[in-house]
């Protein structure tokens, strides 16, 4: 494997967790999203811009341990990556012999996109079209949580024979025998099945409609949401609905903490409290939706109380870090408001 202090690494978007670990084992993580890809609502808003890649490739070059792909974009409101944009950065690696990663835990999700939006979509099966997109990466993570409807587990995959045999020596030494890898056999058994499942296109087809339907309904009521919503979850754009607070004054906190207080729904921040103060991200809030758990009189209920939220939210107030540890902040910082929220929430 390749030492990763003082290295590089590219992304579309890298998930929280991966940035963590990527800045803890010595390297620096750097995402290069389309500039426009949680306003312009284009079909493949999580993207790789590819000027700003060939740019980094040539700023860079020497120092970039691996470039990874997150499918769909989690951290650019859950949008899916195109199977053209993931070809062309697969072959921009190639040809810089930089390892590729897929980390695939929405792959289903963004191949659904794919086969869907995508021209020539049609041409292939949703399975096809999935096997196409892994077949671009030479690695490949997923945390088997979201895409294999588990409760626990994930996958890893690798081409190189090398370097699958170091993994399966230090699987053995800190997690497990590597038919097993810490999962109880029922896992594992739920975990192939649910691989399977999860490309039912029908089974994908009602997620995305579930989240539309919550997505209308809050945009009806006056919270901003990134379009087209994903199907794992509504991103609500919390800065442009709490226009009144600056991005270190954390809206999508304040946003996030009024859902709860207002109707008990628990969401999470994607902006400065995930990221950092000076980040210059949207503020965002994800609502995300659990599989296989939901109604639709739980969505309508998401929808009530975000229609509550919405009438006052010119008057939610500023969120302040009490106590925070010294990274991945927004897992277990205490954060108190400025000033109270309104009323209705202390009900």
């Amino acid at each position: 494997m390749v030492p990763l202090k003082d290295k590089v690494v590219l992304s579309n978007g890298l998930f929280d967790t991966t940035r963590a670990n990527i800045e803890a084992a010595g390297a620096t993580g750097i995402d290069l999203p389309p500039s426009d890809a949680l306003t312009a609502h284009a079909q493949f808003g999580g993207n790789m811009e590819l000027k700003a890649f060939d740019a980094a490739l040539q700023k860079h070059e020497g120092k970039i341990a691996f470039v990874v792909m997150t499918v769909t974009n989690n951290t650019m409101g859950g949008q899916a990556v195109s199977l053209a944009n993931l070809t062309a950065v697969s072959e921009r690696c190639k040809a810089k012999r930089i390892p590729l990663v897929l980390d695939a835990c929405r792959f289903a999700e963004n191949a659904f996109r794919i086969w869907q939006d995508e021209p020539g979509g049609h041409q292939r099966s949703l399975e096809d079209t999935a096997k196409a997109m892994f077949a671009l990466a030479d690695i490949f993570t997923m945390s088997a949580k979201k895409d294999a409807i588990v409760n626990m587990g994930g996958l890893l995959g690798v081409r190189d024979a090398q370097l699958a045999e170091k993994i399966r020596v230090e699987l053995i030494r800190t997690e497990g025998f590597v038919t097993y890898g810490g999962l109880a056999g029922r896992d594992l058994d739920a975990m192939a099945q649910g691989l399977h499942e999860v490309l039912d296109e029908h089974y994908l087809e009602y997620r995305f409609a579930a989240a539309d339907y919550l997505a209308s309904a809050l945009e009806s009521d006056g919270l901003p949401v990134v379009r087209p919503a994903a199907a794992h979850a509504v991103y609500i754009d919390a800065g442009a609905a709490l226009s009144h607070l600056s991005e270190d004054e954390l809206p999508g906190q304040s946003l996030a903490c009024a859902l709860y207080l207002a109707g008990g729904i628990r969401s999470c921040e994607i902006g400065n409290l995930m990221f950092g103060s000076g980040s210059h991200r949207r503020q965002l809030v994800r609502l995300a939706l659990p599989r296989r758990v939901y109604t639709q009189s739980h969505i309508d209920y998401v929808g009530a109380v975000g229609k509550d939220v919405a009438k006052v939210r010119r008057a939610l107030p500023a969120m302040k870090v009490v106590t925070e540890p010294p990274n991945l902040r927004h897992f277990s910082a205490a954060l108190a408001p400025v000033t109270p929220f309104p009323h209705f929430v202390d009900d």
